[in-house]
């Protein structure tokens, strides 16, 4: 699959994969300055590049390991970059520990997922089908009491 880039600014850094069976691909923070992400804090963070996804396909936006290690996270993880999207790929990140935490100028600070996308045709009814779990939400699969009958 081709996913075209364009970079807005010279300093962009294209998506790369780092491994070879690698299902993200890292975004890089192009700013010309360090951020200083405050605790409780969220930041959106430039990447210099807008990309064209194939119709029938998203963008996710997702949190890097490293990253979380530190605290770091995407709030609206995983975020969705729509295929009709033109605009500069932004990411959230929101410093989730009790210290500090500075994004330098080519930091790794998320990961790109493209992935199918199915839309659905919705439609009103009178009643759902019956299934075990019913309506059972919010931790009901792990409760013995959940499923009577």
């Amino acid at each position: 699959m081709i996913v075209k880039v364009k970079k807005l600014r010279e300093k962009a850094s294209l998506p790369l994969y780092k491994t070879e069976h690698a299902a993200g691909a890292d975004l890089v923070a192009c700013i010309e300055n360090p951020v200083v992400i405050q605790p409780g804090e969220v930041v959106s963070v430039p990447t210099g590049i807008a990309i064209e996804i194939p119709a029938g396909y998203e963008g996710q936006v997702r949190p890097r390991s490293g990253l979380g290690k530190m605290g770091l996270s995407i709030p609206n993880a995983p975020g969705t970059i729509d295929a009709d999207y033109r605009g500069e790929v932004m990411v959230l990140l929101v410093n989730l520990s009790r210290e500090p935490h500075t994004i330098h100028p080519g930091d790794r600070i998320a990961q790109l997922v493209i992935a199918p996308v199915v839309q659905a045709q919705f439609t009103v009814v009178e009643e759902l089908s019956l299934t075990r779990r019913g309506e059972g939400g919010f931790g009901s699969t792990g409760r013995n009491d959940a499923f009577q009958g």
